[in-house]
């Protein structure tokens, strides 16, 4: 909820659209990340009770979140940052 609410703060105060973008995007990268560190998180618990079944399937969610984030980073470093600037 904090980075949510952190998201919407900014964007109340900034007016360019370009900047937005880049800020909203920055904001979106902020969520895939702690999705990121969470998904981790619980693979290593689920590994450590001996639960690999669980582990597989964390691993695919995390994954996914690290793709997410891979499309985002190449997004904001190819157009929106520098449009931003």
């Amino acid at each position: 909820m904090g980075i949510i609410e952190e998201a919407n703060e900014l964007a109340g105060d900034v007016d360019d659209k370009e900047v937005l973008d880049a800020a909203l995007l920055a904001s979106a990268q902020a969520v895939e990340h702690y999705e990121i560190t969470r998904y981790g998180t619980l693979i290593a618990w689920a590994k450590r009770l001996g639960r690999d079944d669980c582990a597989s399937v964390l691993q695919q969610n995390l994954d996914e979140e690290k793709a997410t984030d891979e499309r985002l980073s190449a997004l904001a470093g190819s157009q929106i940052n520098q449009q931003a600037a």
